[in-house]
């Protein structure tokens, strides 16, 4: 960089680089923004005009994407499936921060690396390795009680579950980082003055880690409604959008509401990611 602001033609080249390096990213997402809007039942050129049929649109063969029952319900699915794994990789996240940051105990460093080891695991085998373990534990009980345990079965609990596995280490990692920033002499001032550890963590400790948590909450939601690889290894009859999506593509081929879903993703994760930035930039 140094040498670059000295030289022009290395500054030409530098800016060249990161000008398509951004074009490169954001290409796709032009594109699947464009036809998104193009009045033709196929997502490919030539241009046929500017529609808002594959939002809005109630009849076929230009089903928009609010009022495709299928669709609608795999992303409640995956609203649904968000909310609850990121409340509770949130919680978990916010316990192994306080655990790995504020105690020490025999063999805590091949416990944290054991923590980190989901983040480099291939989703697939995450999610057979659920797949089997539960399987087997569901089979088990199932031969020795007669009783079906539902819940580890393929169906959302085991998606949860699945995904859990990995996104508590992403929260974790997050809300240890805000908590390593926070001065416990305030913790200390606060038991001096009298306040018991409950109302200490309550008023002052808490509500320090505030951005840390939401945004571990958002990022955690974010990864995942976009999750594919991990979902699909666990995935029952109630799919979320991932899966109805990449069925949609696989029986009927790729149609312009499909591309009218990403724009609304793309809108809609971006301004979660916007409010993230914001709140602890507020905080901060």
């Amino acid at each position: 960089m140094a040498q670059a602001n000295k030289s022009p033609f290395l500054t030409f080249v530098y800016r060249s680089y990161v000008t398509i390096f951004f074009l490169y990213l954001v290409a796709p997402l032009l594109a699947a923004g464009v036809f998104a809007f193009n009045d033709s039942l196929f997502p490919a050129l030539p241009w046929q005009g500017f529609t808002w049929d594959w939002f809005f649109n109630d009849t076929e063969p230009k089903l928009g994407m609010f009022h495709d029952e299928r669709l609608l319900r795999g992303l409640k699915n995956s609203v649904y499936i968000g909310v609850i794994v990121s409340a509770l990789a949130v919680m978990a996240g916010t316990c192994n921060a306080f655990l790995f940051e504020r105690k020490q105990f025999p063999f805590k460093n091949a416990l944290y690396v054991l923590m980190v080891v989901p983040l480099v695991i291939p989703g697939v085998i995450l999610g057979i390795s659920l797949l089997v373990f539960a399987s087997m534990i569901a089979n088990g009980i199932d031969a020795a009680t007669g009783i079906n345990v539902k819940w580890l079965r393929p169906g959302i609990p085991l998606i949860v579950l699945g995904q859990f596995s990995f996104l508590t280490t992403i929260t974790s990692l997050v809300i240890a980082a805000r908590l390593q920033k926070f001065d416990i002499a305030l913790e200390e001032a606060a038991l001096n003055l009298g306040a018991s550890r409950r109302r200490v963590l309550a008023t002052v400790t808490l509500p320090f880690l505030f951005p840390a948590l939401f945004s571990a909450f958002v990022v955690s939601f974010l990864v995942s409604f976009e999750n594919f690889n991990t979902t699909l290894m666990l995935v029952g009859s109630d799919a979320p959008l991932t899966i109805t999506m990449y069925d949609r593509v696989v029986k009927v081929g790729s149609t312009p509401v499909l591309n009218a879903v990403s724009v609304f993703l793309m809108i809609a994760s971006g301004s979660l990611a916007l409010l993230s930035v914001l709140v602890q930039r507020n905080k901060d």
